[in-house]
């Protein structure tokens, strides 16, 4: 593995050498990481949870952060992504996490620059990281991928996590739900009633409404979004015992879930940006130590 751009490019043995390497770190094993390599977050849309988690990933790892703001570099002045890349190179970085709007920017960079490449979001393309996190917390959960059911609800159509989630749980086995409104159904065969989905699932993962990517067009409103597609308190009661609630965030409190159910008991939503930490921590080692 030289950079990680997609689940699609990962074979099971390798998001399972991913899941063990993070479990290790989060049971407190150090790097073995024999350089102190310097990494640098470009991010070109705003985040939280993946920006902040990468760089105490690789704090975590006793590396070099290299500090970069979006709204304070060249690409202002009309700089590409590529030269950008080009001159953090000259400059000694060994490792790049980018978030960019475009999708599969990687494309115009794999095989032409030196450092590697993590893709920390593409547009509605790809979340690598963010799937594996999500795995790690099933499997946390229930110990095995195979014949789970994973119900992925929203905006489908405009979500990479859904996308990367779809690729890596049929690849292990898992059967997969796409539940959302016909408009936002895009390339998914997709049910539109989460009620047919709610007692049968194991996991059910809710995506935000990304408001800023519809030009505009709302669906439907908060009120009815919420009736027809969140989960509500009274289907939270219908889930299986055994069922757990998922949610990459950001979240839109009593939109796509409602606001009492974000840390019930069987909510993972912050276990899973605990994940994030020590999945990243893996990817990052996994990828550099194949370079030393």
């Amino acid at each position: 593995m030289k950079n990680l751009v997609s689940m699609k490019e990962l074979s099971i043995e390798q998001i399972m050498d991913i899941l063990k390497q993070a479990q290790a770190f989060r049971e407190g094993e150090q790097s073995k990481l024999k350089q102190k390599y310097t990494v640098s977050n470009l991010f070109f849309e705003p985040s939280t949870r993946t920006k902040m988690s990468f760089e105490m990933a690789v704090r975590k790892l006793h590396l070099n952060v290299l500090p970069f703001e979006a709204g304070f570099s060249s690409t202002l002045k009309g700089e590409t992504l590529y030269d950008t890349v080009k001159v953090l190179e000259s400059i000694g970085v060994d490792a790049i996490v980018i978030r960019h709007e475009q999708n599969n920017f990687f494309d115009d960079l794999i095989e032409k620059v030196k450092p590697v490449i993590i893709n920390g979001g593409d547009g509605t393309g790809n979340h690598p990281t963010q799937s594996l996190l999500d795995l790690l917390t099933i499997q946390q959960e229930f110990g095995t991928f195979e014949g789970k059911e994973i119900s992925i609800v929203g905006d489908i159509a405009h979500s990479r996590v859904a996308r990367s989630n779809a690729d890596a749980l049929i690849k292990l086995g898992a059967k997969v739900n796409f539940v959302c409104p016909p408009e936002w159904q895009a390339e998914f065969d997709a049910i539109n009633y989460i009620d047919e989905v709610i007692e049968s699932s194991d996991v059910m993962m809710m995506l935000r409404v990304q408001h800023e990517r519809h030009d505009g067009k709302a669906y439907l409103t908060t009120e009815s979004y919420h009736a027809a597609y969140g989960l509500t308190v009274d289907r939270e009661k219908r889930m299986k015992d055994s069922a757990i609630i998922m949610h990459p965030g950001p979240f839109n409190r009593d939109i796509e879930i409602a606001s009492e159910l974000i840390e019930v008991d069987r909510s993972r939503i912050f276990k899973q940006v605990e994940n994030g930490v020590f999945i990243r921590m893996a990817v990052i080692e996994m990828i550099l130590k194949g370079r030393e």
